[in-house]
């Protein structure tokens, strides 16, 4: 069965970094378009990134430019660069298979608390 889990996620101050992972299995990882989505507390489910199974590479305008998104198909992970983190970035953070209109209706994992805080 298709699994994703989550890792990496902290306590980090404002405009420090933190790279959190996601590890798949269940289906051809190779193939698959994969998504981070975050849910920050008593707001919905927000889109942050997107990756394609060809590398290419999509962002939220809020992350573009702060935010990496990759990944290692010998691995089956999926990683979230996250420089200069701000307050606003504070949220539970989940990775999705699919694309940026498709995420809501793939795989989603238990996700990993991401805070911003000094």
């Amino acid at each position: 069965q298709v699994q994703l889990v989550e890792s990496g996620g902290g306590l980090v101050q404002p405009g420090g970094s933190l790279r959190v992972s996601c590890a798949a299995s269940g289906f051809t990882f190779s193939l698959a378009s994969l998504t981070w989505v975050r849910q920050a507390h008593g707001n919905e489910l927000e889109w942050v990134s997107t990756i394609n199974y060809a590398g290419g590479t999509d962002y939220a305008d809020s992350v573009k430019g702060r935010f990496t998104i990759s990944r290692d198909n010998t691995k089956n992970t999926v990683y979230l660069q996250m420089n200069n983190l701000e307050s606003e970035d504070t949220a539970l953070y989940y990775c999705a298979t699919g694309e940026r209109s498709t995420w809501m209706r793939g795989y989603r994992g238990p996700g990993t608390q991401v805070t911003v805080s000094s």
